[in-house]
């Protein structure tokens, strides 16, 4: 995967928020993210399903439930860093038209 392919990935507003909750909680089910981002259910399990398919998330069996986490710890870091960056910048982006 390129650079322009994984930000095209994580660029929804949706994925990116489910990213900085995995970056921040490891390891989460479908329940958790519908409850924190305030999404129905198969929109948040489609959404994990792309992030999946881009390889940037990962998932695993935990009884009845399936987990999930970033891929890698190079992910990790980056989904961090862009979240740092972000609030260090608070006047990039104001025009909802520009992104």
């Amino acid at each position: 995967m390129n650079g322009a392919s994984l930000l095209k990935c994580i660029c929804d507003e949706t994925r990116f928020e489910m990213l900085e909750l995995l970056q921040k909680n490891k390891e989460m089910c479908v329940n958790d993210f519908v409850k924190l981002v305030r999404k129905d259910q198969p929109l948040v399990s489609h959404h994990l399903k792309t992030l999946k398919q881009c390889g940037i998330v990962k998932s695993k069996e935990n009884g009845k439930k399936m987990m999930y986490s970033i891929s890698n710890n190079q992910l990790s870091e980056l989904i961090g860093n862009i979240t740092k960056a972000s609030k260090k910048i608070p006047t990039l982006c104001n025009d909802k038209n520009c992104c």
